[in-house]
């Protein structure tokens, strides 16, 4: 990260990691559910000076507020607020948009609403699409609603390493990294993860939502990364959507399960690839 911006929506501070600030380009960069916008730093290194990456940390989560009130602000219509919010303060008529889970399914409202839909110039989806895998579905929402907290730092890099092996990071240096990112001491001495416990709000509160009609209204270029093991994104699910949007371009990331952490040369390659095309056309690796 080179900067860092605070954007305030109501209540609520959000803080924006941005890279290479200068860039002609700009990559809004949204992170999985309970993660944060530190998550896309290789990305953004790789990526290169030629675009600036704004990676938020959606309330919650990071280094933004946590609300008193989970029921309203954890959901994807508040969601949607704050990224109208960010949109606005960095004068973004026009944007390419990168989302993991969570974030690719923000991205997908806002390029499926007719208020927003302008402004999302291109989508990349990350593991993630109209329809989850049950199963997978319900192990997310039962792992974030109960607390996880740990006596020693190494229990919590150990816990964090196992939840997340589907992120297909291949060195202890990047895993230790991700857990001293991660984390937050306790009063008590323990330690935990960096967001609010209450952001598994989202799966009592959020309204349901006919996904795969907003997947067919998209009219942006379209990308989707699977994870080859993931649980959420059923490879059946990938193809249905590239029935109805034949231009859909995409990655199979190889190793990884939900979700590639977007760290490696050919992920990296086939997203730059598909920022720069124009007129994309189908690609499968």
């Amino acid at each position: 990260m080179q900067h860092l911006e605070w954007i305030r929506v109501d209540a609520l501070d959000m803080a924006v990691r941005i890279w290479h600030p200068g860039a002609r380009r700009t990559l809004v960069a949204w992170h999985g559910l309970a993660r944060h916008g530190g998550d896309f730093a290789e990305l953004a290194h790789r990526l290169g000076p030629e675009w600036r990456v704004l990676a938020p940390d959606t309330p919650g989560r990071g280094l933004s507020s946590w609300s008193p009130r989970p029921e309203r602000d954890y959901t994807y219509a508040r969601y949607a607020e704050v990224a109208r919010a960010l949109l606005d303060h960095f004068a973004l008529a026009r944007v390419a948009w990168l989302g993991t889970s969570m974030g690719g399914l923000l991205g997908l409202r806002l390029a499926a609403e007719p208020a927003t839909a302008s402004r999302i110039e291109r989508l990349v989806l990350n593991d993630i699409g109209p329809e989850m895998a049950p199963d997978g579905l319900a192990e997310l929402g039962d792992y974030f609603s109960r607390s996880h907290q740990f006596t020693s730092f190494r229990e919590l890099e150990a816990e964090l390493r196992h939840h997340y092996a589907g992120f297909g990071i291949e060195n202890d240096d990047s895993w230790r990294r991700l857990a001293l990112e991660s984390a937050r001491r306790l009063p008590d001495g323990r330690w935990s993860f960096h967001y609010d416990p209450q952001i598994s709000a989202q799966f009592v509160h959020d309204t349901p939502r006919d996904l795969w009609r907003d997947w067919a209204t998209l009219t942006c270029p379209l990308m989707v990364i699977r994870g080859a093991h993931s649980p959420l994104l059923a490879a059946t699910t990938l193809a249905r959507m590239a029935e109805i949007q034949p231009q859909l371009i995409t990655l199979e990331a190889a190793g990884c399960g939900h979700a590639p952490f977007l760290d490696r040369d050919d992920q990296v390659t086939a997203i730059a690839d598909f920022l720069a095309c124009h007129t994309p056309q189908r690609r499968d690796l």
